[in-house]
């Protein structure tokens, strides 16, 4: 853990999840931002991987709770199919970089074996989306569409699937986490609100969740708590809870981002399966600097 806190990786995911934050600062889902081609092409491709879901229906001979094994059947789909979607997705020029960004796309939606999801898998996706930045595939402009367009069409087909299989959360704290499955909606979503008239103490409100929840990662994240927990908000999330007492979505932004760094990139359980190379490398950032 101390290598991997100290190296070219670590530091370039901190940086990017902060310049995805900056990006969306104050804007809506459906606010004036540049989507390019590329990041439209993303789309489709998650939009593919979304229709495969129809091709597998879950098992009913399955009796638990958590995790249907047709599951496994999409997900090994994906596992084969990642280097050819990558191979349409990708201009000849970059598809050397095929070998290292089929893993991080085909691990950004759980795991197969365990048939589970969590922030991990999450990071997984993020990492992705960073090597494609990485290579040239995005670029800096970017920014916004990534997080309102691309990462949101993520979130659509992972809650998909969570409806679909019925994931197992992967390494959740229960009422002590943030959320069973992500955190990222939270953190992007807060700094939507930074400088809007919503005050933290309106975020679960289900008045301004039916209203507005199309339009804010933040709602879209409550929503989906709603629908798939029942019970009193404060008893199942108390963290979420507990963070619409904060006065500004400013400390709230803060926040979340520290807690992320803790939480997620600081726990050996989560970044344990994370994949380095060449455009995720482990070498130290001090060293790569000099």
């Amino acid at each position: 853990m101390a290598k991997w806190k100290c190296s070219l990786a670590y530091s370039e995911i901190v940086s990017f999840i902060e310049q995805l934050s900056q990006s969306v600062e104050g804007k809506t889902v459906s606010s004036q931002y540049e989507v390019s081609t590329n990041a439209q092409n993303i789309c489709q491709l998650l939009e593919e991987t979304e229709r495969w879901i129809d091709q597998f229906p879950p098992d009913t001979s399955s009796t638990s709770r958590f995790g249907n094994k047709s599951f496994r059947k999409w997900h090994d789909k994906l596992t084969k199919q990642a280097p050819e979607l990558l191979r349409r997705l990708l201009p000849p020029r970059l598809c050397d970089a095929t070998p290292e960004l089929a893993p991080y796309l085909s691990e950004g939606f759980g795991n197969a074996t365990r048939i589970d999801y969590g922030s991990g898998h999450e990071l997984s996706f993020l990492v992705w989306l960073l090597c494609l930045c990485k290579v040239g595939y995005l670029e800096p402009s970017d920014s916004t569409a990534i997080v309102l367009v691309v990462f949101k069409k993520y979130l659509d087909v992972c809650r998909q699937l969570q409806r679909m299989y019925k994931l197992e959360p992967a390494g959740s704290h229960g009422v002590w986490g943030l959320d069973d499955y992500q955190f990222l909606p939270f953190y992007f979503g807060s700094a939507q609100f930074i400088g809007s008239e919503i005050a933290p103490a309106e975020s679960i409100s289900p008045r301004l969740i039916c209203e507005q929840g199309d339009e804010y990662l933040y709602l879209q994240g409550i929503r989906f708590i709603m629908e798939m927990k029942s019970g009193p908000f404060f008893e199942h999330s108390r963290q979420l809870y507990d963070i619409s007492g904060v006065p500004k979505w400013e400390k709230v932004n803060q926040g979340l981002g520290k807690m992320y760094k803790a939480e997620v990139l600081g726990k050996f359980p989560v970044v344990q399966h994370l994949l380095f190379g060449s455009l995720a490398s482990i070498s130290s950032s001090a060293a790569y600097r000099s």
